[in-house]
């Protein structure tokens, strides 16, 4: 009777043994999927990005992040490719409110790695890599597109900001990958004596077949009284008598431009 008992027990032990070892090894298994065993049809580019940006990023689902598909030609195929773009504020300010000094995190505009760029290739049906841009994320990047590089393109041009300040980043697509060519400030020290502005205008190239990239004086608007500087936008116009400060040009065999100044 006892050796009967304990063989029942044993088997029950052993019965909850295998479960539990196999529900280990199942939510092991979920949390070792990596990004190239994700579904592969990617006709619906929304779903894929979050998709693949949720599982690049490690973003958990009650996390709330703002992901935005801006569409175009940016390497001279016929395919359609597209820039993403990925602002996890809430990340920050949680990450702030854990931090040794809170009101310095603030006092920073919560400055970090919360801004990221994906690239979206047509061709190839694929999301690159994350390439982040450490910057405020009180305001997620902006982009938009000009030909700069070749007229059967476009390049990529995208603006973020750090605190009272604001910069232009230019990339160029290459290899299948987005690389940085050029970067200038658009304004700085907003609300200071010492704020200043720029305007950007595009000319034939110098010395190649990129456009120079010309940087005229601007002039800042009226700012009101109790704007937030840190993510005010300001309007900003050219100076009557526009005068160039800065004329970029393209270095085909550096890959960067260049100024004589």
């Amino acid at each position: 009777m006892i050796q009967s008992i304990f063989s029942t027990l044993s088997l029950v032990i052993f019965g909850f043994f295998m479960m539990l070892t196999s529900s280990c090894q199942e939510q092991k298994e979920r949390q070792e999927v990596s990004i190239e065993e994700l579904p592969t049809d990617h006709s619906d580019l929304n779903a894929y990005a979050k998709r693949h940006i949720e599982a690049t990023l490690r973003i958990p689902v009650t996390e709330k992040y703002t992901l935005s598909i801006h569409k175009e030609n940016l390497d001279g195929d016929d395919k359609q490719d597209a820039i993403i773009l990925v602002n996890r504020y809430q990340f920050a300010i949680d990450e702030a409110v854990q931090s040794t000094n809170p009101a310095k995190r603030a006092e920073l505009g919560y400055m970090g790695n919360y801004n990221y760029l994906f690239y979206f290739d047509g061709a190839l049906n694929l999301i690159s890599p994350p390439l982040v841009i450490p910057s405020s994320p009180m305001l997620p990047l902006k982009v938009s597109f000009e030909n700069i590089s070749s007229s059967s393109f476009k390049d990529i041009l995208i603006d973020f900001r750090i605190r009272n300040s604001s910069y232009k980043d230019y990339y160029t697509v290459t290899n299948h990958s987005p690389r940085r060519i050029f970067q200038w400030k658009i304004f700085d020290g907003l609300g200071t004596p010492n704020e200043e502005s720029f305007i950007f205008n595009y000319e034939t190239g110098s010395y190649s077949e990129s456009k120079d990239i010309v940087i005229s004086k601007g002039r800042i608007g009226a700012i009101p009284k109790k704007a937030d500087l840190f993510i005010y936008e300001p309007v900003i116009s050219a100076e009557n008598k526009q005068e160039t400060l800065y004329r970029f040009f393209y270095l085909p065999q550096k890959g960067i431009y260049a100024t004589n100044k």
